[in-house]
């Protein structure tokens, strides 16, 4: 070995090919002539070593391949992805050696097209993006244990071996960086790409169903990953807030309703629609799980449908839980409220027309259906004894009030209506539940 201004060198030129070759093994290398003139003074440098690799670059790659399907089983039966593996492992390592070869800096490197298209293909097939990153972490790991290999088979000075060995790992490590990023942002926008199709087509599905067109039920349940058989419970989500979780509160109020996965669909960014598939006995112990449901606090509103069947169902108890939405918020209720469309059916009856509903309601309460605060608790005292058929200790226990307070409210709701409690008495009842719920809406000012 001698030294000349630029360094250590290593013999001659075909003396550094032959221990490189012999360091990789002459059954993996073979170099060329023209390839050994890159190293003219026979240097061993990373260019030299870049060129051996470079001869072999199809048996490394296949090699790597190996490695990597042994350690990420997700490649085992999948033929297409094990090929697109394959083409990533030698565009990749033709690429990072080529650049060495000629001096290109890592920051240069773009990703192969077979490497994009193996992003894709892990984020269509579902596999996430650490899976998917994996391949490049195992590669690198490879290509610095094979790197290591050739650098301890040589047989000239380890010192500048150790040196060349240094600069091809810290390109390697550069390189790779570089190119995860890059499929990185090409499996992202693939799985975007994917998730806002399938939105799109399950939101026209949701469509389909909502206005009674044809459709294969097959079809729209693979679509929507929601069964339409059995009995169908729609809900509605919305707040005021856009801090506010609303796919957090139906996923809640679906485990309570014995259906942990919903179908749901975003109305605008305020508002939720959601869809529980349930058994005939869960549908009947529906009313019970939603009495005993609780929020999280937020300031959230929850309309609930009835349990209704089939396609015909998911379509009616949706129609049933957004009619009642219309109640809650003709009611103006500011609270966090959970109502469900059989408490407020008979008042949504009465306010598809909010005129007539008025008008009706005037006419039944005279005087007592102004809005003001005593009128206001001699209507629910007036109320609770009607829902409880007359009973004046029931309706005080309903309002813990005293029953002798009952009487006096009602003697003065009498009053103020000019008529018994039991004149016209279904009207009356209807128009003190429509007043109860829809408040102001209803209720005259003057």
């Amino acid at each position: 070995m001698h030294e000349n201004a630029d360094g250590p060198v290593v013999g001659s030129t075909d003396d550094t090919v032959r221990r490189c070759t012999a360091a990789l093994g002459p059954e993996r290398v073979r170099v060329s002539a023209m390839d050994a003139q890159q190293s003219p003074e026979g240097r061993l440098d990373g260019r030299t070593v870049a060129v051996a690799l470079l001869s072999d670059v199809s048996r490394l790659a296949d090699d790597m391949l190996q490695f990597l399907v042994e350690r990420i089983p997700e490649t085992v039966e999948d033929a297409e992805l094990r090929g697109l593996t394959l083409g990533s492992c030698s565009s990749n390592l033709e690429a990072a050696l080529s650049m060495v070869r000629h001096g290109i800096d890592a920051a240069a490197a773009e990703a192969p097209v077979t490497a994009l298209e193996h992003a894709r293909a892990m984020a269509s097939r579902g596999h996430s993006v650490d899976v998917m990153l994996r391949f490049y972490r195992l590669g690198h790991e490879y290509f610095t244990a094979r790197l290591a290999d050739v650098m301890r088979g040589w047989t000239g000075d380890s010192a500048t071996a150790l040196t060349v060995y240094a600069e091809l790992e810290r390109f390697a490590f550069r390189y790779i960086d570089r190119i995860s990023s890059l499929v990185a942002e090409e499996y992202v926008a693939e799985l975007d790409r994917r998730q806002n199709q399938a939105r799109a087509e399950r939101a026209e599905m949701v469509q389909d169903l909502l206005a009674g067109k044809r459709i294969t039920v097959s079809r729209a349940e693979r679509v929507l990953r929601h069964r339409l058989t059995g009995s169908q419970i729609g809900f509605v989500c919305w707040a005021q807030d856009r801090a506010v979780n609303l796919e957090r509160q139906a996923n809640m109020l679906a485990r309570a309703l014995g259906s942990p996965h919903p179908l749901l669909m975003a109305d605008g960014p305020l508002a939720l629609w959601g869809w529980v598939a349930v058994t005939g006995e869960q549908a009947r112990l529906a009313r019970g799980a939603l009495a005993r449901w609780h929020s999280s606090g937020e300031a959230v509103h929850i309309a609930v449908g009835s349990p209704h069947e089939a396609v015909p169902g998911f379509r009616l108890s949706h129609r049933e839980a957004v009619r009642t939405r219309r109640i809650v918020e003709l009611s103006a209720v500011s609270a966090p409220s959970l109502t469900v469309f059989s408490d407020v059916a008979l008042v949504d009856a009465l306010a598809q027309d909010l005129e007539v509903a008025r008008n009706f309601v005037q006419a039944q309460l005279r005087d007592l259906g102004r809005d003001g605060p005593q009128e206001r608790e001699e209507r629910a005292a007036l109320l609770a004894v009607l829902d409880a058929q007359g009973s004046l200790v029931s309706a005080a226990h309903t309002l813990n009030i005293h029953r002798n307070t009952v009487l006096k409210r009602v003697r003065r709701a009498e009053e103020r209506r000019g008529a018994p409690a039991t004149a016209d008495l279904a009207a009356l009842h209807a128009a003190l539940r429509g007043a109860d719920v829809l408040g102001a809406a209803v209720l005259s000012t003057g």
